[in-house]
Formats: C-alpha cells, sequence, structure tokens
C-alpha cells in the first residue's frame, strides 16, 4: 500500500470538497481508512509544495506520480470520483 500526498490550501472550497469526499468514501469503504494521507497546506510548507508538478489543488501523488489534480469548475462527484480512484490506486500497490 502507498501512502498519497494531498496538497491544499485552506481556504480552496475544491480541497473542502477533497475532505469530505474521503470523509465519505471511508464510510463507504472501511478500507480505504486503512490509505494513509498526508495533507500537506502548501502556502504553509511550500518548500514541499515546490518539490511537485501540479498547478490546481487539491492534488494528489503516490511518491511523485500525479493521481489527481482539481480542475476549475469541478464538480463534487468528479472529485470524489478522482480520489476514489486514487485510493485504489494506494491499496493496490
Amino acid at each position: 500500500m502507498r501512502e498519497l500526498t494531498l496538497f491544499y490550501l485552506a481556504d480552496c472550497p475544491y480541497c473542502r470538497n477533497a475532505r469530505r469526499a474521503l470523509e465519505e468514501l471511508t464510510v463507504e469503504d472501511p478500507a480505504y481508512e486503512r490509505v494513509p494521507v498526508q495533507w500537506i497546506e502548501e502556502s504553509r510548507q511550500p518548500q514541499v509544495a515546490e518539490r511537485y508538478d501540479y498547478y490546481y489543488v487539491p492534488a494528489v501523488f503516490a511518491g511523485t506520480e500525479k493521481l489527481y489534480e482539481a480542475r476549475p469548475l469541478e464538480s463534487y462527484a468528479s472529485c470524489k470520483d478522482h480520489l476514489r480512484a486514487a485510493l485504489d490506486t494506494a491499496l493496490a500497490e
């Protein structure tokens, strides 16, 4: 199982959606609770964020592999689907 790194900004509505989606996903499938997720607030840890290739938050990585990067005007359902896929990837390894 791989650890996921999730970059976010505290005031970002898309990031709040990602947190909500992850909470819902772990209720729907308790196996997702086993996936370690490191949350990094990019404005508080810019030296970490600058080592990764992304523009929008939330952005999710497994190691240096980008699994998800939000898009402007992205729906909650799309965010949740992408996060489910990232969790599935982490569990499969």
